[in-house]
């Protein structure tokens, strides 16, 4: 391994196992949270994301950008391109996406881009956030397109989850 790179560590978070009972926001975040593990387990940033169409998970995936050496494989990047291939079309207007962390900038223009009809975030995002942290790429008053944008849906185990993984980063490479 190269000096350069940090060391790995084993996620201390189990996985959730949501009722398929009630498919609400906290049933589907739960889904991106889920993916935010698989994310931590590959030694990428803790965010996961889910899209949803008609009720039923058309898409998932998690934070690439190390595996991939590609800085545009966010978690919302890869599943709005599995969604798009899915529907057949790069209109997504009759789809939710679920994020663990407020989607950035780049992710937010996606979601624009895409015609995603809501965006579910846990955690906000005050630094590098697009869809109200820094910036509301959603409230642009030309675009043609706004998602409704909701926040705060398992935002304490994702908030915790994602601070430990630095914490833990951290304390690896001291």
């Amino acid at each position: 391994m190269l000096k350069h790179m940090k060391s790995k560590q084993d996620c201390p978070f189990q996985k959730l196992f949501p009722s398929q009972l009630e498919k609400d926001a906290n049933f589907y975040m739960q889904h991106a949270y889920n993916q935010s593990i698989n994310a931590w387990e590959a030694d990428e940033v803790p965010v996961g994301a889910i899209v949803v169409f008609e009720e039923q998970i058309i898409a998932s995936a998690y934070n690439q950008t190390r595996l991939q050496k590609d800085p545009s494989a966010h978690a919302e990047m890869i599943a709005i391109s599995q969604a798009s291939r899915f529907i057949g079309d790069w209109r997504l207007n009759e789809c939710k996406l679920f994020v663990t962390k407020e989607p950035c900038p780049m992710c937010a223009g996606a979601t624009l881009i895409s015609r995603i009809g809501e965006v579910h975030f846990a955690l906000e995002d005050p630094k590098m956030g697009g869809l109200g942290g820094a910036i509301s790429l959603h409230e642009m008053p030309q675009s043609n397109h706004k998602p409704q944008v909701f926040s705060g849906t398992l935002a304490l185990e994702c908030k915790i989850l994602f601070q430990s993984f630095f914490q833990l980063k951290r304390l690896a490479n001291t």
